[in-house]
């Protein structure tokens, strides 16, 4: 089969986990003999763009980015125009090579593309967050999960005080991402990575025809993963605590920090990897023989350490959609713990053991099965020969879909 992957989010130097899928399942797709080409970002792209990705195909640069001066922080509310700009932008490169493809799959932040892209064309995207209905994709203001139903409050997001106006445009300007999203997921065939982010689109547009949708979990190279797994057996290191993801608003490493202050056992160690806006402030305020930041890490790093930790923390306080490192965890056989938030309950199908993955419903509460955790030797166990969530039993429900 021919098949176009887009994404927004490639190519680039440092590739976060909805780029990372994107290059996961192209590449297993290849591997199966599917010809299978990635279109991203023109004013990304470069010569060696597949290469420093890790993508094993083409790469083809569709549209440009580059900021064209919408002003939405000055102005203090958001513009109705911007996002389905963007999203004709998308959809008019997809257009101009869709012909030469079979199917065409879309991951990327504009769930509204699809309404651009004719019924009769074979197009499927992938949804990765609550996108869908939020403009922020996150769905977290204030440091808690938005529970509002009135899109005026969205303004809230992009104004610290909002006055009538700023609600009516910014309320008009949400009214038409989430609706024009909806024609989309009617028109042409959509996958949720949990069951939590199809719920939450209905839980913003109850009409919404979700007929032509379904829910295809988040998926990793369990390969690559096992092959770390056997190579550390042996060298865990009790008390290694290791946390992994962007340093940034609704990603709970401040307020993980806070918690675990003064309650870690002499002989653990917390190491957080990745970078983001919070990272120097939290790393002047809690690094020390304890705590330590290292910033971007190549991925064979990342799980190279994951395979050596004791446990890993997710500690997201936003309602995660399906999170890679949580999945990543469970196929390594590590212990993990998290808080019972957006769709990582779901995961819990996939341990190996009861209690591999402990949800908590509060920080406070996250860090005491932690400290439990580490009062304990590390769990080892034999790592069978594949994993539920490996990219291979993914491939057979995304080709059904393909063909449909």
């Amino acid at each position: 089969m021919k098949i176009l992957m887009v994404s927004e989010d490639l190519p680039g130097t440092q590739i976060g986990g909805l780029g990372k899928h994107v290059v996961t399942l192209s590449n297993a797709l290849l591997e199966q003999g599917h010809e299978v080409d990635i279109m991203g970002r023109s004013d990304r792209f470069h010569a060696g763009s597949a290469k420093e990705i890790g993508f094993n195909g083409r790469l083809l640069p569709g549209f440009a980015f580059a900021r064209p001066g919408w002003k939405e922080s000055q102005l203090g509310f958001f513009n109705p125009v911007k996002r389905p700009w963007f999203a004709r932008r998308v959809a008019r490169a997809v257009l101009r090579e869709a012909g030469k493809y079979e199917v065409v799959h879309y991951h990327g932040h504009l769930p509204m593309v699809g309404r651009y892209i004719p019924p009769a064309m074979n197009f499927v995207q992938t949804r990765h967050d609550q996108g869908s209905e939020c403009v922020t994709h996150l769905r977290f203001r204030e440091g808690h999960v938005c529970e509002t139903r009135d899109r005026r409050d969205c303004a809230a997001c992009i104004h610290p005080a909002p006055n009538s106006l700023r609600r009516t445009v910014s309320g008009i300007a949400v009214h038409r991402y989430r609706s024009e999203t909806a024609d989309s997921f009617a028109r042409h065939k959509t996958v949720f990575v949990s069951d939590f982010l199809r719920r939450a689109f209905l839980r913003s547009v109850p009409d919404a025809d979700l007929s032509r949708a379904c829910v295809i979990h988040n998926f990793i190279r369990y390969s690559l993963l096992r092959q770390h797994a056997l190579a550390a057996q042996g060298e865990t290191r009790a008390g290694e605590v290791l946390l992994v993801g962007r340093i940034d608003t609704g990603k709970g490493f401040a307020e993980f920090l806070a918690q675990v202050a003064g309650w870690l056992p002499p002989h653990a160690r917390v190491t957080i990897i990745g970078d983001g806006p919070q990272r120097a402030q939290l790393e002047s305020r809690y690094a020390g023989p304890q705590v330590r930041f290292l910033g971007w890490q190549p991925y064979d790093e990342v799980i190279r350490m994951s395979a050596r930790s004791h446990v890993l923390v997710v500690p997201s306080v936003c309602e995660e959609a399906c999170s890679t490192t949580v999945l990543e965890a469970l196929a390594l056989g590590k212990q993990c713990v998290a808080l019972a938030r957006g769709g990582t309950p779901e995961l819990a199908d996939y341990q190996y053991y009861d209690g591999q993955l402990q949800l908590a419903e509060t920080m406070p509460r996250l860090v005491e099965r932690l400290v439990d955790m580490l009062g304990r030797a590390p769990v080892t166990v034999p790592l069978p020969e594949s994993f539920a969530m490996d990219v291979s039993h993914a491939i057979p429900r995304l080709l059904a879909l393909y063909a449909k």
